[in-house]
């Protein structure tokens, strides 16, 4: 099978040309691998592409020097990769072809060898398996474009051993499955018991690499069916999640939030029953602070009543809700995505949040005490011009101001008064 597709013809630019001649120049095999091989297949234009060559790096850095082309980004070369940079313009990174020679279930120890089979022998699926020469020629050793006109996703030859070479492709698998497959739950048999199989070969996988993994499967295609296939796995306990997930309210939001482009957190915490299990999640895949701050702030407003006044509701949550104005307003909208609110959330959207008009200095001007009196003063305002609906100026909330402090003053005890 020849490429001769417009998306093929649009990443050969003539810095890429350049590149080739240098390797036809010293005799040394230079292709496409990998993703953008599968990319071109499916006729889309690739992000990223790698190459892949016969020449080891000594021999990339000789005729890279002879012919005058800068090399940036040394810390590539212990793994086989060099990376071109051409005019100044495009990097390319080129991988020597390799074996692995010793793995340990994240990284291995390889070798490097001139046979392109035995290096696609080590990739992990068939559709990741491919090159692709410059004259169009697809190399395909494992049926990897009958497997993308099947939408299947297979890994390459045995799935256990496979896997065991580096478990974080269990959770690549689901992902390409997510984009590749047109059904939801199209599992192969032999694929699945593989992974139940290996499912603790997980805990060696750092949490952050998971939370890569799992938050491209929770915004991809089938979310709604991938996720509960990988708990019924025996996955669970090793990207942080509960044992008794509620996959029930996990598919309701995944139907809720469908079309409305929703954070991967937005949907992660419909399998979470309190904030106690999201800092359990956060420990294990190392949540940054506003995902974490986010799974919190769902799991503790999901379920609260909009009364009559639905947009009231959402001015008042934020009013009272600590944050960064910004911030605070991506949480609720993530709120209102979360529960299917999606009208709300416009209207929510365009609503210009008024200025408090009140601020510590008039307190301070007015001999208000610092500390709990301080703080509590200035919350009832809030309070009273909140309920305002945000109509009272500063010199009618501040009117009663000694019968408010009077107020807050009694609530406070005694001893932490001064």
């Amino acid at each position: 099978m020849k490429l001769e597709s417009p998306a093929f013809q649009s990443i050969l630019t003539s810095e890429l040309n350049t590149l080739v001649n240098i390797f036809d120049k010293y005799d040394h095999e230079l292709r496409i691998a990998g993703g953008a091989v599968r990319d071109l297949v499916l006729d889309m234009v690739p992000h990223d592409i790698d190459f892949a060559t016969t020449a080891t790096p000594t021999q990339m850095k000789e005729m890279f020097n002879i012919e005058k082309i800068r090399m940036i980004n040394d810390s590539g070369e212990k793994h086989g990769t060099i990376t071109a940079r051409i005019n100044d313009k495009e990097n390319f990174e080129v991988t020597t072809l390799r074996i692995d020679v010793v793995t340990d279930g994240r990284r291995a120890e390889v070798e490097f060898t001139r046979d392109w089979q035995l290096d696609a022998n080590r990739r992990d699926l068939t559709i990741n398996a491919m090159f692709l020469g410059f004259d169009g020629t697809i190399y395909d050793y494992f049926n990897g474009v009958e497997d993308l006109k099947n939408r299947r996703v297979k890994f390459v030859g045995d799935p256990v051993s496979r896997i065991q070479e580096d478990y974080l492709r269990i959770l690549r698998y689901f992902r390409f499955y997510g984009r590749i497959s047109e059904k939801g739950n199209d599992h192969e048999e032999s694929t699945l018991n593989a992974i139940k199989e290996n499912a603790s070969g997980m805990k060696i996988i750092s949490g952050e690499r998971i939370w890569m993994e799992l938050k491209k499967i929770l915004c991809g295609n089938h979310a709604r069916d991938i996720l509960p296939t990988m708990l019924q796995l025996d996955l669970a306990p090793y990207m942080g999640l509960p044992d008794k997930a509620d996959i029930e309210e996990y598919r309701t939001v995944c139907c809720a939030t469908e079309g409305l482009d929703p954070q991967p957190m937005t949907r992660l915490v419909a399998l979470l029953a309190n904030d106690d299990e999201v800092h359990l999640l956060h420990k294990r895949i190392k949540l940054s602070r506003d995902e974490l701050q986010l799974g919190s702030f769902i799991v503790n407003h999901r379920k609260d009543s909009f009364d009559n006044d639905p947009m009231k509701y959402c001015q008042f949550l934020f009013t009272d809700s600590p944050g960064e104005m910004k911030k605070l307003t991506e949480r609720i909208c993530e709120l209102l995505k979360y529960r299917g609110e999606k009208d709300l959330m416009d209207q929510f959207m365009k609503w210009e949040s008024p200025k408090f008009p009140v601020n510590g200095y008039d307190l301070v001007d007015r001999q208000i005490p610092k500390g709990p009196i301080f703080q509590g003063t200035l919350h009832e305002l809030k309070q009273i011009w909140k309920f305002s609906m945000f109509t009272k100026t500063k010199e009618e909330l501040l009117e009663n101001l000694d019968e408010i402090v009077e107020k807050v003053t009694e609530k406070v005890p005694s001893k932490k008064r001064k």
